[in-house]
């Protein structure tokens, strides 16, 4: 028996596939375009996940993935109760966290600054002095730290002068992560302000005139213009920074690495590197390295739910 609802069904997919078919050959230019973003994300993204298998073997390179025997969590578990996760695990949380509080504020507060400047030649020039430290190579960046904070650097003749005794700021353990983090913020606040500075740039400046009609000072136009013109952006931007609060860069933290400051200095990254890399237990690396990634994930969506309900759900997705 023919049934009118099951027809009119599948005239509808039909139809939706006709339409999404059209829209593909009309814009077949902008997928070709997309197609080697797309084909790169999937060969270095998606297709390394296959060697995640590893972190539940007892890999062997000479067996191979799938010929190495399955150990099940025997490496999670090793990781959880080996004496060095609680030092490691709480140096990379609060390395990424105070990171995280730090350095997020300060590109909105460059951004809302040079909203303020009027004048175009200054604004550029003052904004090539700020992206400027983006660009210095990360190995250049920790040399410079190590030379302005060496005992006999500037910065410690200046201590020298006044204390009579220089600090050993690269040496002793409680200076590492303010180190690392004020750094981060010199040579990333000025680029992270990009985005907040090109959204300022789209407020109409007739809200601002009316404001100032209206009696309200600088701080009031801010507070009831322009942060709320950025508002969506800072969300995001607050959920994948948040997101990847575990993801520390490699590269700058090892290259601090000194054998003094190892107590705050050695962070999950660090750590794998050193397992896998160093010390060749790839396996045991790679289910340190998948507990990391399972907790950036498990911070992404707790952030992103909890920034949806007090934004109005406004969120990531």
């Amino acid at each position: 028996m023919h049934n009118p609802i099951e027809a009119e069904h599948r005239t509808m997919v039909t139809r939706h596939k006709s339409s999404i078919l059209d829209y593909v050959k009309k814009h077949y230019f902008l997928y070709i375009l997309l197609a080697p973003a797309v084909i790169l994300t999937l060969i270095f993204k998606y297709g390394p996940m296959y060697g995640a298998i590893i972190a539940f073997k007892d890999f062997s390179p000479i067996k191979g993935i799938m010929g190495s025997e399955w150990v099940g969590l025997y490496n999670f578990e090793k990781f959880l109760s080996s004496p060095n996760f609680e030092v490691i695990f709480m140096n990379t949380l609060k390395l990424s966290f105070f990171g995280l509080i730090l350095s997020f504020p300060v590109p909105i507060l460059i951004a809302l600054m040079l909203n303020q400047i009027r004048r175009a030649r200054v604004k550029k020039n003052i904004q090539l002095f700020l992206y400027a430290p983006n660009f210095i190579s990360v190995v250049v960046v920790v040399g410079m730290l190590f030379i302005f904070l060496s005992p006999t650097g500037p910065i410690n003749q200046l201590f020298t002068w006044l204390t009579g005794e220089p600090i050993m700021f690269m040496s002793r353990p409680e200076y590492f992560r303010w180190i690392y983090i004020l750094s981060d913020v010199w040579t990333g606040a000025g680029w992270a302000s990009i985005i907040y500075v090109a959204a300022l740039a789209n407020v109409d400046p007739e809200l601002h005139n009316a404001a100032n009609l209206d009696g309200a000072n600088l701080l009031q136009r801010i507070r009831h213009i322009d942060l709320p013109t950025i508002r969506p952006i800072m969300a995001i931007v607050f959920i994948l920074a948040a997101g990847g609060i575990m993801s520390i860069g490699f590269e700058k933290a090892y290259l601090m690495q000194t054998a003094m400051n190892l107590p705050t200095s050695e962070i999950i990254p660090t750590y794998v590197y050193k397992i896998g890399l160093q010390s060749g237990d790839y396996a045991y690396s790679a289910a340190v390295g998948l507990f990391n990634s399972l907790i950036n994930i498990i911070m992404l969506l707790t952030v992103n739910f909890i920034v949806k309900k007090l934004n109005e759900g406004e969120g990531l997705y």
